[in-house]
């Protein structure tokens, strides 16, 4: 059982102070350590609820960051999603990247905008 070890924290914190959500942060994190796991599995191991365990997961499926599959599970039920990284960590990290030099482009724009606003 693979659970947020102390290099995770940082990592997590290093996507929070991008702007990244919690639950998105800790779920890469978690995924990152491990082959495949379920939304139970990300549960108990990171302490995060089902619905942000959702929410992670519907962004990192818009963003083609995760593979997932079903498992039948002990025979009754519905089958359950294990979810797998399909993207490097450095790909998700660029996406991340990318955004930041976008935000700072425009705020920079803005900035020589009031530049040449402000001149007598």
């Amino acid at each position: 059982m693979t659970r947020i070890n102390e290099s995770d924290e940082e990592m997590i914190e290093a996507f929070r102070g991008l702007g990244v959500s919690r639950n998105l942060a800790t779920t890469i994190a978690y995924l990152k350590n491990v082959d495949e796991a379920s939304s139970q599995d990300i549960e108990m191991n990171t302490g995060l609820r089902q619905p942000e365990v959702s929410v992670a997961m519907r962004s990192m499926r818009k963003n083609n960051w995760i593979e997932e599959s079903s498992k039948k599970l002990n025979g009754k039920g519905r089958p359950t999603k294990i979810y797998s990284l399909a993207a490097p960590l450095n790909k998700i990290v660029r996406h991340f990247e990318e955004k930041v030099k976008e935000e700072n482009d425009a705020r920079i724009t803005l900035v020589k905008r009031l530049r040449s606003l402000s001149k007598d």
